[in-house]
Order: structure tokens, then C-alpha cells, then sequence
């Protein structure tokens, strides 16, 4: 009896044994930090299986010579491995840490710049999701996976979902009046993300607004920039005198060139000088797209102003260009002449003043950009004694500025009267500023259709738009993100196939594993 007694304690400190060593294993493994501690529990299991030994060493060494203890152990050594190999393989997935995104347009994947601001942030930021159940916008289930891939890339990020049904003074106090509005801040400040700023919309044919997409990681992105205190350069758009409206979304709209800056991490919004009579001290450029009514000399005068203190101007114009944008420029040595760029040797199919122009004659080296209906930016004579000006792009030895284009005939090249090829069709200027130590810096360009949005997509139309603008504003630490579009796709069923999908989940995967097992049962039995 006394015999069975201590065989059956050496067993339990041979069992205990083995299990410290197990745990010490999964420890040193899984939580490398506390390794101390690891070797402390391995410690311990080698203690307990030499005492087991030490113990009991005949009874010991009967039972792993016998049949069931040679048996026994085969199990165990077997066990062992396989519990080994599920250690170094998890060891080496965490050391590893890899994720996929299987999904079709790789909705769950950030883009790198995304990423590398991310890494960089410092500043605590509060992400406040107000959202509630019924998702009336079909969107919160994107927002929400899309904020949890944020959080894998940096521990500055806490996310809170509100439902502001339930907690309506949360919502007053953060002045929501939308479902699906997000919150950023932080202690440098606050920004709303209201699903305007998410929900892609498009126009059928009847003028009805229809969701198509949603789009979050640039508004997200640039929120956290905002209160974190990273400075955005803005960029503003003059209006008032008919120019192309970045808010408009039709073909004669800038509204994609809006987006095409902001995916650049600008802020882009209009101004009005009759309204403001002076341009802000936080623009870092100043664009006119091609204004249609006459510019007050009031305002040509601040934009004088502007430009002499050290300002940055792009000015894109069009062979009817205003008696004022001519006033303007011929102050910094470039004039626009009357007509229209002819190139017959390189146009865009069927219109031969639309000039096209390849990586070879446009400074960014871009593959494909053209210019419907675009006129020519002349060098005055003694322009190189005040200003430096290279060309941004230019037509071919073969084009000529037609004074008197008329796309109802044949246009011919006047010697007498017209200039010959090659032409500039943008230019950028430096000069120094007269009241301050400053250069001031100027970018002409002669069409401004390029940049609508009928064109902006069009060849690399809109990449030579938004890259001159990074010239202009020096603005080469501006992050590009990508701009990736979840499309809305709704599976449409019948009733019919509704019950078969909710019958099949629920009965059909148990059904099959209850007949495999009783097939098993029966060949066993």
C-alpha cells in the first residue's frame, strides 16, 4: 500500500514536472519580456522530474522499459514534437508579424504615406466615431475597419464609437447633426469629418445625387495632420469674376482639381477679394483659373502687392485672356498674345489647337499632357535682366500662334504676322521681391481647360497640374496619398434565396459534420 502511495506521488511530480517545463516553454516563446521568468518555471520542471527520479528510480525505469511505458512515452515524445512545432512556428510568426488584405481593391491596406505619418505622430489624438445601429449610410462598418488599420500603426490613436441616439449631450457637445460623423482631436485642437467628406457621389441623367463609393483615408489622414499641428500649406482659388469653380462638379468644374491638391495634403478653399480685400497671411499660392468678367483694379492692386512682398501666383489663362491678367504679367516680363497654339505635328485627335505634349517637351518628363485651345506665354525682350523663367512645357518646331484660328477652316501659317514654333505654353518665373528678402515666384500657364474636370484625368493632365503647384509652393515634403474608391456593391436576392441561405448556414454545415461523423462511428464500429 505504501508502495502504490509513493508511485502514485512520483507520477503527479513527474506530471508536474513536465507541465513546468511546457509552460516554461509557451512563456520564453510567447512572452520573450518576462524570460527571467520563463527560465525560473524550466527551472522548476527540471527540479520536479529529477526529484521524480530520484524518488522512484526502479519503478521508473520498469515503467519506461515495459510495453506500456515504452508505449507511453512513444505518445508523449510524439506529443512533445508536435506541441514543439507549434511553438517555433508561432514563435516565428510573431517574430514575423505579417497580415494580407485579400479583399478586391485592398480596402483594408494603408498607403505608405499614411503609414510613414503614422509613424511619426506624437501627439496623442482622440478619434470620436458617432455612429449609430442602423447605419442609414452603409458606411460605418468602413470606417470603423479602417480606423482599427490606423491603430495597428501607431499607439498615439484612441477610437470611441458614440451612438448619439443614446447619448445626445456627447453629440451637442461635438455639435453632430449627421450620423456617421467622425471626431479627431487632440489637444492642439479639433477636426469633423462629416460623411460629405467620405460619401462619393455621381449625377445620372435625371440631376438625382446617387452614392457610388466611399473614400475615408485622405480626410482621416489629414484630419489627424490638423490637430496633431503639422502644418498643411493652403492653397486658394480667386472667384468672383466667373473663373472655374473648384466646387463644381461639372465638366467645366475644378472640382477634381480640388481633389487632386488635397490628396497632396492641401487645403484648397476660394477667396474673394471684394469680400476679404486682402489675401491671407497663411496662402501659400494664389491661383486664377481663367476668370470671365473683368478683375477690379482694386483687386489688381492687392494681387501687386501680394506678389511684390514675396507672394506665389499661378495664373492659368486662355487665348482670350483679360486685359488685367496681360496688366499683371507684363509687370514680370511675359506678355499673352492673341491666338491660339497651331501644331499640326503633335495634337490631340480632332482638334489641332489642342496641342499635346510629350515627356520630352514638359519639364516634369511626364508622358502625356495636352492643352484644349491653348495660347502662348511670351518673353518680353529685356525679361532676362529682372526675372529668371524656365518653360514648363512647349509645342514643337512645326506649331505656330494662330491670330486668327477659325476650327471651321484649314489654319495656315502667316509668316509675316504669326510666330513660328517652338512656343511656350507654361512658364514658371523667379524674381526677387522688392520689399522683402524674398523671391517671389509666378506660374503662367496658357490653358486652363486642361485642369477640368472633362481633362483632368485625362493622359497625365492632372499630374502636371498639381505637380506645378508643388513648384510653386516649394512643396516637396508634400505626402501624395492615393486615393482609393470603395465602391458600393449591393447583392440583390429574392426571398426564395434568402430562406436557402439562412436554412443552409444554420442546418447545412452541422448536417454534414453529423453524417461524417457517422460514417466514421460506422466503420469504427
Amino acid at each position: 500500500m505504501q508502495t502504490n502511495k509513493i508511485h502514485g506521488s512520483t507520477g503527479l511530480i513527474a506530471v508536474l514536472g513536465l507541465l513546468s517545463l511546457l509552460v516554461g516553454l509557451i512563456v520564453m516563446l510567447v512572452l520573450p519580456d518576462i524570460r527571467r521568468t520563463a527560465w525560473i518555471i524550466l527551472g522548476l520542471g527540471v527540479l520536479l522530474l529529477a526529484a521524480a527520479v530520484i524518488i522512484d528510480f526502479r519503478y521508473l525505469g520498469r515503467s519506461l522499459t515495459g510495453r506500456r511505458g515504452r508505449f507511453s512515452a512513444g505518445t508523449t515524445v510524439m506529443a512533445s514534437i508536435f506541441i514543439g512545432i507549434i511553438l517555433v512556428v508561432n514563435a516565428i510568426s510573431i517574430g514575423n508579424y505579417q497580415r494580407f488584405d485579400l479583399t478586391g481593391l485592398a480596402q483594408f491596406t494603408l498607403t505608405s504615406q499614411t503609414k510613414d505619418v503614422l509613424s511619426k505622430l506624437k501627439t496623442p489624438v482622440q478619434i470620436l466615431l458617432f455612429v449609430t445601429p442602423a447605419d442609414p449610410l452603409e458606411i460605418d462598418g468602413y470606417i470603423t475597419n479602417l480606423l482599427a488599420e490606423y491603430k495597428n500603426y501607431t499607439d498615439q490613436l484612441s477610437i470611441k464609437t458614440i451612438d448619439p441616439d443614446e447619448n445626445p449631450d456627447q453629440a451637442r457637445q461635438y455639435d453632430i447633426t449627421e450620423y456617421s460623423t467622425v471626431v479627431f482631436e487632440s489637444e492642439k485642437g479639433r477636426r469633423l469629418v462629416p460623411p460629405e467628406e467620405i460619401i462619393i457621389t455621381s449625377t445620372d441623367q435625371q440631376g438625382n445625387q446617387q452614392m457610388v463609393g466611399a473614400e475615408a483615408e485622405h480626410p482621416f489622414t489629414s484630419a489627424i495632420l490638423e490637430v496633431s499641428g503639422t502644418t498643411q500649406k493652403k492653397v486658394y482659388f480667386l472667384t468672383g469674376h466667373g473663373e472655374s469653380d473648384i466646387n463644381s462638379q461639372a465638366t467645366s468644374g475644378y472640382s477634381r482639381a480640388k481633389i487632386g491638391l488635397q490628396d497632396n495634403l492641401y487645403k484648397v478653399e476660394p477667396l474673394d477679394l471684394k469680400v476679404t480685400s486682402k489675401i491671407p497671411e497663411d496662402a501659400a499660392a494664389l491661383i486664377i483659373a481663367a476668370p470671365r468678367a473683368s478683375i477690379t483694379s482694386g483687386e489688381i492692386a492687392i494681387i501687386e502687392g501680394y506678389l511684390k512682398n514675396g507672394g506665389w501666383l499661378m495664373i492659368l489663362t486662355n487665348p482670350d485672356s483679360s486685359p488685367e491678367i496681360n496688366q499683371l504679367l507684363s509687370a514680370w516680363g511675359v506678355n499673352i498674345e492673341e491666338g491660339s497654339i497651331i501644331d499640326p505635328s503633335s495634337y490631340v485627335t480632332p482638334s489641332i489647337d489642342s496641342p499635346s505634349v510629350p515627356n520630352t517637351r514638359n519639364l516634369f518628363g511626364l508622358a502625356k499632357i495636352y492643352f484644349p485651345g491653348a495660347t502662348a506665354i511670351i518673353p518680353q525682350e529685356n525679361a532676362a535682366d529682372k526675372i529668371s523663367m524656365q518653360p514648363l512645357a512647349w509645342s514643337s518646331n512645326e506649331s505656330w500662334l494662330d491670330k486668327d484660328f477659325n476650327p471651321q477652316k484649314e489654319p495656315k501659317f502667316d509668316v509675316a504676322t504669326e510666330r513660328k514654333g517652338p512656343l511656350a505654353i507654361g512658364v514658371v518665373i523667379a524674381a526677387r521681391a522688392t520689399q522683402q528678402d524674398r523671391i517671389t515666384r509666378l506660374i503662367v500657364i496658357g490653358d486652363s481647360d486642361f485642369a477640368t474636370n472633362q481633362h483632368f484625368f485625362s493622359g497625365n493632365n492632372g499630374d502636371f497640374f498639381v505637380t506645378a503647384v508643388k513648384l510653386l509652393t516649394e512643396g516637396k515634403e508634400i505626402v501624395s496619398i492615393e486615393r482609393k474608391v470603395l465602391p458600393f456593391r449591393r447583392l440583390v436576392v429574392g426571398p426564395e434565396a434568402q430562406r436557402f441561405i439562412s436554412y443552409t448556414s444554420i442546418g447545412l454545415l452541422p448536417l454534414i459534420v453529423l453524417v461524417i461523423g457517422s460514417i466514421i462511428w460506422w466503420q469504427r464500429r
